[in-house]
């Protein structure tokens, strides 16, 4: 007795879970179920239908086991109605055939609705498979180049009328609101995985090959993406951050990207031109203007246009710019940027350098 009551109460339980657990998820903004675009409403779509399918499941499965732990349990509160009934241990049944052809008959129907569920199931995942695919074949999108390196995203936006006016930026991808973007995804290391969970799902980026990924963004906004593979010690601070610009303020920004970087200001920044361009820091990244033209590192050119630095890791200040450029290895150990032993007053001019190329 005490083993059904345990039974009925752990199943009980677990019904007051799974309803308070939709209940969550059907009132809170995630991420993927907060859709922004075309591709990722439709695969929240889907995983609503996954969801509420596979829920009134669950809650009918524990009802069906439920019911007959209850049942057991009356009939064993029963007083027995045979002399010849045992007083210990379970009762013995008689055979009863009708309720075997019964029991034979739930089972049947229950193994017809599980083929029935899946295969409703299976459907909807390829149609709307079909329905995201069929959303990217479209003329004139924009092409965006992404290399995944250990562990940040070089991004280009090229030009094939005039490749001298491409741009390149990293951990920061603008795209304009309304317009598809084509995206062709490579790796200069190990397995990427490419996902801006609320513009659409993820993609591979694989060394020796090349993947393409479509997205539309229909609202204004920044949105996180991050490194969905596991790609090393850092994976976890492989961020990104895209921006959708209303299209007038795209245009504005990738021309802006296009020119070379701007000339120091004032004596501050002079002096800190002149801290980069006599340190490692010309071995690995790229100041278009300068002397700096390395492709190991994020191209530096527009650096404080960027909200953060690090791959998403930190806010792009000049405090946080300090300790990077001083040793990024307290940041994100184990990433190929070495340490800089610079004086203090070196490193606040190469701060104030880099915090004026806009």
């Amino acid at each position: 007795m005490r083993t059904a009551r345990r039974r009925a109460s752990a199943l009980a339980a677990a019904l007051g879970t799974a309803l308070a657990g939709a209940l969550v998820l059907g009132c809170t903004r995630r991420g993927a179920l907060d859709p922004a675009g075309i591709q990722a409403e439709r695969l929240a779509h889907l995983w609503w239908w996954f969801f509420w399918i596979t829920a009134v499941v669950y809650v009918v499965v524990l009802v069906l086991a439920l019911v007959p732990a209850l049942a057991r349990r009356r009939r064993l509160a029963a007083p027995p109605t045979s002399a010849a009934e045992p007083l210990a241990g379970a009762p013995v049944l008689p055979r009863e055939p009708e309720r075997e052809r019964r029991l034979v008959r739930v089972v049947t129907a229950g193994g017809l609705v599980t083929g029935a569920v899946l295969v409703a199931l299976l459907i909807a995942s390829v149609h709307g498979g079909s329905a995201v695919s069929s959303a990217a074949f479209v003329e004139s999108p924009l092409d965006v180049e992404i290399v995944g390196h250990q562990w940040w995203w070089e991004i280009t936006y090229p030009n094939t009328d005039q490749p001298w006016k491409a741009a390149t930026t990293a951990n920061e991808l603008h795209v304009p609101v309304g317009r598809m973007v084509r995206l062709k995804l490579q790796s200069n290391d190990v397995i990427h995985s490419f996902w801006v969970p609320r513009l659409h799902g993820k993609m591979d980026l694989i060394p020796g090959r090349t993947t393409w990924h479509w997205f539309r963004a229909d609202r204004a906004g920044h949105f996180a993406g991050q490194c969905a593979e596991f790609c090393g010690l850092q994976h976890a601070h492989m961020g990104l951050v895209l921006v959708a610009d209303p299209p007038a303020a795209f245009d504005a920004w990738l021309d802006a990207q296009r020119l070379p970087a701007a000339a120091p200001a004032n004596a501050a920044e002079l002096r800190g031109k002149q801290v980069f361009e006599h340190s490692s820091c010309v071995l690995c990244h790229s100041v278009r203007g300068t002397i700096a033209g390395a492709r190991n590192a994020p191209d530096l050119t527009h650096l404080a246009s960027r909200g953060t630095i690090a791959a998403a890791t930190l806010p792009n200040s000049s405090g946080h710019l300090a300790s990077w450029v001083r040793d990024s290895q307290n940041v994100k150990p184990g990433n190929a940027m070495p340490p800089n032993p610079l004086h203090e007053e070196d490193l606040q001019a190469l701060v104030a350098y880099l915090g004026s190329l806009r």
